[in-house]
């Protein structure tokens, strides 16, 4: 049976190849190209990738991920869809399922509804509940930049806290949308979002989970 990540990858490659080299994300400053670059450098370059979390490595990141950048499109979309060398941890399918589950769906996502005729995906339940799970526990890393108290919450109820502040808004939602909301894609999410005029204002145009 594949994986939730395997699946993801492998429509991530599809999208990237339908829409071609220039089409836009939802990635600020990227067309697919460089979405694809960033793919295969954080899974082939681990030397380079760190920058993705050190700040002193991000210019050897931006280095590297231009010149993946330069390369041929199809190739690109080839080592996405082959995944990482067998050396790699994320070979391991626990590592592939846990580390790019997530990863693989938000950026599929943000190639989707960057286009104008996008439509929302239904995800089932099954699925839903592995985001959930993993919403669940990163939520405080998501939320640790949002100026105001967040919860999050599913309509079932289930209900993780991003942000302990104060005045506190709720974004009600899948997990799937709330996971883009949580990730930085708050004007292409579906979610509801209770509190006050303010904290709403201030919440929607936050850098949430950069």
């Amino acid at each position: 049976m594949s994986t939730h990540a395997k699946r993801e990858r492998l429509l991530l490659a599809d999208l990237l190849e339908t829409h071609g080299p220039d089409a836009p994300t939802l990635c600020e400053g990227w067309k697919t190209r460089d979405l694809a670059a960033h793919t295969v450098v954080r899974e082939r370059r681990g030397d380079a990738a760190g920058g993705l979390l050190i700040k002193q490595l991000a210019p050897r990141l931006e280095r590297v991920q231009s010149e993946f950048a330069a390369k041929p499109y199809d190739e690109l979309i080839q080592l996405i869809r082959t995944g990482p060398p067998r050396i790699s941890p994320f070979a391991l399918k626990q590592v592939d399922e846990a580390a790019n589950t997530v990863e693989f769906f938000i950026h599929a996502e943000d190639v989707r509804r960057a286009q104008p005729d996008w439509s929302p995906r239904q995800l089932d339940p099954v699925f839903e509940d592995a985001l959930w799970r993993r919403l669940e526990t990163a939520a405080r890393m998501y939320g640790r930049k949002s100026p105001v108290g967040l919860v999050l919450r599913r309509p079932n109820g289930q209900t993780a806290v991003a942000n302990r502040g104060t005045p506190v808004v709720t974004a009600v939602g899948a997990p799937s949308e709330l996971l883009l909301f949580a990730s930085g894609r708050q004007e292409h999410a579906d979610v509801e979002l209770d509190g006050d005029k303010d904290a709403l204002a201030r919440l929607t145009q936050a850098n949430l989970g950069q």
